[in-house]
């Protein structure tokens, strides 16, 4: 079987040197907020070219933080997109504010920067968008908004690090980064992790606070805050993999690129993905689009097909957060979101990381064609 992802290869390359963190952390005794931590945060500031790293326990703390530490909160709205994981409009939720939907635009799959304006209102006081698949935004867009009606942004750059606009890395561009390093992540821990990023040194001290049961001297605290910190086992891990980020990002892009070439004869069933001009695509995920009617009825098949083929493929993400029953106060008509509801019927995901070999790829298309030209098509 061809997974869609494949962890083991990545720690077979890094064996020894993590295995030696893991015993070193192991022997000094010190697990929560130590040394390995503050290592990680600075290492991760000189690679972003960013102010300040805060270390957290995930990466929907790390939003659900970035939205507290804005004081955002009750009668507030949060501008984002429905085609993402849960953990984004979750976190807003959580914060007690109203997550407020744009559709999505059909090529790069991030949210439709010309329907950002409309959404605004007088409860609006932060617009999160989302690097969709290691793809970013276009943050000029964004900034120019934000700066036009007085708005806080916080950037969801869980499957994107790494990625950059123009030539400043995601997370550095709004007033917050939320990060992830759920372990299928460009830059995976062997568990749960996230952080923040800013350059706002009054930011910072409340999102230090807010981590930490929203304490900053040892029992005395300010507001009601999280338990959320990033652990020195996943930290030293961390600090193992993070010089090989870009590495590993390019060679992202190179499985995209033979992908790209490999797929081109099926243009009359696929979409291959869409690069957006100043973005640079880190590929967390290689998704694909099915042509055609019926496509989710199709996709059923074609998953079926490629199993059977000895191929995995995931599907990101068959139901938009407004369809959610999370969100069925909201009240919201899928009607409005006329891109996001057909994308999510056609997106398919092939297997995609650093180490997937030519052969590997071949093997895939190969399962991928037959799967195309099988009949019958469902009616």
């Amino acid at each position: 079987m061809i997974p869609i992802l494949n962890l083991t290869r990545q720690y077979e390359q890094l064996k020894d040197r993590i295995d030696q963190a893991l015993i070193q952390v192991a022997a000094s005794g010190h697990y929560i907020l130590g040394p390995e931590v503050t290592a990680f945060e600075q290492e991760m500031a000189d690679y972003l070219k960013v102010k300040h790293v805060i270390g957290c326990a995930n990466g929907t703390d790390a939003l659900f933080l970035a939205l507290k530490a804005l004081k955002i909160g009750p009668g507030d709205e949060v501008i984002t997109t429905p085609f993402s994981y849960m953990a984004t409009s979750e976190s807003i939720v959580r914060a007690e504010a109203k997550p407020v939907f744009v559709d999505i635009d059909a090529d790069t799959m991030n949210f439709n920067i010309s329907r950002l304006e409309a959404a605004i209102t007088p409860h609006t006081k932060a617009i999160l968008p989302v690097h969709i698949f290691g793809q970013s935004v276009d943050m000029d867009a964004v900034r120019a908004l934000a700066e036009k009606h007085g708005l806080a942004i916080v950037e969801d750059c869980a499957q994107a690090i790494g990625s950059h606009f123009k030539n400043q890395k995601v997370g550095t561009i709004g007033d917050i980064g939320c990060f992830s390093f759920f372990p299928s992540k460009n830059l995976g821990a062997f568990g749960d992790g996230g952080m923040c990023t800013t350059n706002d040194d009054r930011l910072v001290e409340r999102l230090r606070m807010l981590r930490v049961h929203g304490s900053r001297k040892r029992y005395y605290h300010e507001e009601p805050g999280l338990n959320s910190r990033l652990d020195e086992i996943q930290a030293a891990i961390l600090r193992v993999k993070l010089p090989h980020i870009d590495e590993w990002n390019h060679a992202r892009q190179a499985v995209a690129h033979r992908y790209d070439t490999l797929l081109a004869p099926l243009a009359e069933w696929i979409q291959t993905p869409r690069r957006a001009e100043n973005s640079g695509h880190v590929f967390h995920q290689y998704t694909i689009q099915l042509k055609g009617p019926h496509p989710a009825q199709l996709r059923e098949q074609i998953q079926q097909r490629l199993q059977a083929a000895q191929v995995q493929s995931m599907i990101y993400y068959p139901v938009p957060l407004y369809k959610q029953q999370t969100h069925a106060s909201l009240n919201l008509n899928p009607a409005d979101f006329p891109v996001c509801e057909e994308i999510s019927n056609r997106v398919l995901s092939l297997p995609m990381f650093p180490e997937l070999r030519l052969d590997e790829q071949e093997q895939v298309v190969q399962a991928l064609t037959a799967a195309l030209k099988a009949q019958p098509v469902p009616a």
